[in-house]
């Protein structure tokens, strides 16, 4: 309930932030559209974003033929769980890395990137899809796949501010200087929405992950390896759409530009630190 009201929050959050750009540049007349594109949105991003993530990252989906020791090895940890078997998907990029998405438990779908297949130990790896899980039981996945999706509308939004802001009588732009500052502000209010709901999920999904496979130094042990892995090979998609890097287990992204705007992930040494903790008994 808590996730779905944060959800409400962000949607309104966005909504509000797409009708002051269009009041900045067409007036009440921009503020109305705007309104109507920002409900749509709102509409599309709920029943159909995780669809739109998968895309992008042109994931193909697996089953018991294609993919019979994931597929298992997915469904056995959806059992301990007790939540229902989600969709499974393989993204063929070389970067380690896995993601959750959907807008509940019982239509939800893991990925993961045939580079971490190919990195970790079969342990490691059930850690990690252990962590994508506990994700769709504590229901992250709505809030993270809107996120991304919104995000990367106002983005989109914000880089068309800047040419079609209005001319006046002489044909140059009505509102140069709102353009441009639409265009700067707007990725950074996304980027901040996404930080405020993103960091302390992580935390929470590296202990329920923990405790879905019984194995907390597994995971650990997968982190630390994906860390080392992931800062030599980059992931294409995310870098083409930061947006959804925050929904990934460790941050794609490189720091350089506005994309170090969206790392959303905590300092992965701590995070083992509190894995290890977990093993320790303490």
């Amino acid at each position: 309930m808590f996730n779905m009201m944060k959800t409400a929050i962000l949607m309104a959050a966005i909504t509000a932030l797409f009708m002051a750009i269009g009041s900045m540049l067409g007036g009440r007349a921009g503020m109305m559209l705007a309104l109507v594109v920002a409900l749509g949105m709102n509409f599309f991003s709920y029943w159909f974003s995780d669809q739109m993530v998968l895309k992008m990252y042109n994931a193909r989906e697996v089953d018991e033929t294609s993919a019979p020791r994931f597929h298992a090895m997915v469904r056995e940890l959806a059992q301990r769980a007790q939540i229902p078997m989600p969709r499974v998907y393989l993204i063929d990029e070389a970067a380690p890395n896995a993601f959750a998405t959907g807008r509940n438990p019982e239509h939800a779908a893991v990925a993961a990137t045939t580079g971490i297949l190919n990195v970790l130990s079969e342990r490691e790896l059930r850690g990690v899809m252990a962590h994508e899980l506990a994700h769709v039981k504590h229901r992250d996945i709505l809030i993270s796949t809107v996120s991304a999706t919104m995000a990367g509308a106002i983005s989109m939004l914000a880089n068309f501010a800047v040419f079609f802001g209005g001319r006046d009588s002489e044909g140059r732009p009505a509102n140069p200087i709102a353009g441009i500052a639409v265009a700067i502000l707007a990725p950074l209010a996304a980027s901040l929405i996404q930080m405020a709901i993103s960091r302390a999920r992580e935390f929470e999904a590296d202990r329920g992950g923990a405790e879905i496979s019984g194995d907390p130094a597994a995971l650990a042990s997968a982190l630390d390896k994906i860390h080392r892995y992931a800062q030599g090979i980059p992931l294409g998609p995310a870098e083409a759409h930061p947006e959804t890097a925050q929904m990934m287990i460790m941050n794609p992204l490189s720091a350089e530009g506005i994309k170090g705007l969206f790392s959303t992930h905590p300092a992965t040494e701590e995070r083992i630190a509190r894995l290890m903790a977990m093993a320790r008994g303490g």
